[in-house]
């Protein structure tokens, strides 16, 4: 027998993930105008998301367990390969660019500058979180009247401004200090 209702839960997860392999697909799609890092962690989730879809497909055809299952596997292992081989590449580019950038006796390249955007996405990420848990909070007390709702849906707003507020105060000093040559 099928398993068509995991097969469905399947099926939406991966037709959603469309937001991941169709931006990776058009990385592949660009060639040799994308470093060779980028390609690799493009192929890394296409390879993922393929898994997924025939992991599906399986699930309505096959009678037995092991046949989704292997592919699940074989996908999981792919994807794990080419994932850590582009992180491998990705960290050998940075070092070549450093390496280039130290010869010309210039400032360091901005490839560092990654390291704030990942301070401003987590600072974003905990401001979202706080604020859907705040909002669960307040609306699961109950709220009764005018004021109560008003301030349920105007604290999460405060919360996540403040995260906001923070995380842009923070890329501004990042940005300051590199126009200024100072290192960070």
């Amino acid at each position: 027998m099928s398993h068509p209702f995991l097969a469905a839960g399947s099926g939406l997860v991966t037709a959603s993930g469309c937001v991941w392999y169709v931006p990776a697909l058009v990385e592949l799609r660009a060639g040799a105008d994308r470093p060779v890092s980028r390609r690799m962690a493009a192929a890394a989730c296409v390879s993922g998301w393929t898994a997924a879809a025939v992991t599906t497909v399986l699930l309505l055809v096959a009678e037995a367990w092991w046949p989704p299952c292997a592919a699940v596997g074989a996908g999981t292992v792919a994807t794990a390969v080419l994932r850590t081989g582009a992180a491998v590449r990705r960290r050998r580019e940075e070092q070549e660019a450093a390496h280039h950038w130290a010869q010309l006796g210039a400032l360091p390249h901005p490839l560092g500058a990654g390291d704030s955007r990942h301070v401003v996405a987590v600072l974003i990420g905990c401001g979202l979180v706080t604020a859907v848990t705040v909002a669960t909070i307040k609306v699961a007390a109950g709220p009764e009247g005018t004021s109560e709702w008003l301030a349920a849906a105007v604290t999460p707003a405060a919360v996540l401004g403040l995260f906001l507020a923070v995380a842009f105060a923070h890329g501004r000093t990042v940005h300051r200090r590199d126009r200024n040559g100072r290192a960070r």
